[in-house]
């Protein structure tokens, strides 16, 4: 009994971690679309070129998950702190930004993916404009352009984007799609730590 009660509450984990991993909704809709579209009109945070590359997106919408590829260049120099008026390091500024904007991703279903710091200058390239002194590379899993909508409407990303302006001196970002490579992700890892520590529970209590 004790290792069907053990099984049981292993599955039970990980498919409560899947329900809130997971896209069960499906693809935006035309509803949804005009919604958040509207929503978007007059930002102040953002760009009419902006805008219309995220229309494209999202009506292309295919209801899967995704990875957001960004670029930084980070504010080195000290910054006037957009809430204070203090001057700090810019850096310190982009480091609140992640502070708040960590939860709202999480929150909607996402999770930074990797972050990486930039150690050496461009070692291949060719038609491109000159390394700009890019500083932090990072990727950040979505479960859907759906929840990108929500978390790009919510007022706690609304509000803390002005440190990440202060804090920033160039980025760009694009969605990717998966092509190949040896990532694993967490429906993948997680279902092997539940299975590892079920079998160890398991294996411990038939010990005892």
């Amino acid at each position: 009994m004790n290792g069907w009660i053990i099984w049981g509450s292993a599955l039970a984990l990980y498919m409560l971690f899947r329900l809130w991993y997971d896209n069960w909704r499906g693809p935006l809709t035309r509803g949804e679309i005009a919604t958040y579209l509207q929503k978007l009109d007059g930002r102040s945070d953002t760009t009419p070129e902006a805008v219309e590359a995220v229309r494209r997106f999202i009506e292309a919408d295919d209801g899967r998950d995704f990875l957001m590829f960004n670029i930084v260049k980070a504010t080195l120099t000290p910054v006037a702190d957009p809430q204070t008026g203090e001057m700090v390091p810019g850096v310190n500024l982009l480091k609140r930004y992640a502070r708040q904007f960590t939860p709202v991703l999480i929150a909607n279903g996402g999770h930074p993916a990797m972050i990486r710091r930039k150690i050496g200058g461009y070692m291949d390239s060719w038609a491109t404009e000159p390394d700009p002194g890019w500083t932090i590379i990072g990727l950040m899993r979505y479960r859907s352009r759906r929840d990108m909508m929500n978390l790009i409407i919510d007022p706690r990303f609304e509000a803390a984007h002005p440190d990440k302006l202060a804090g920033t001196l160039a980025t760009f970002s694009f969605p990717t799609a998966p092509m190949g490579g040896l990532y694993v992700g967490p429906r993948v890892w997680l279902a092997l730590v539940c299975t590892l520590g079920a079998a160890l529970t398991h294996l411990a209590t038939v010990t005892l």
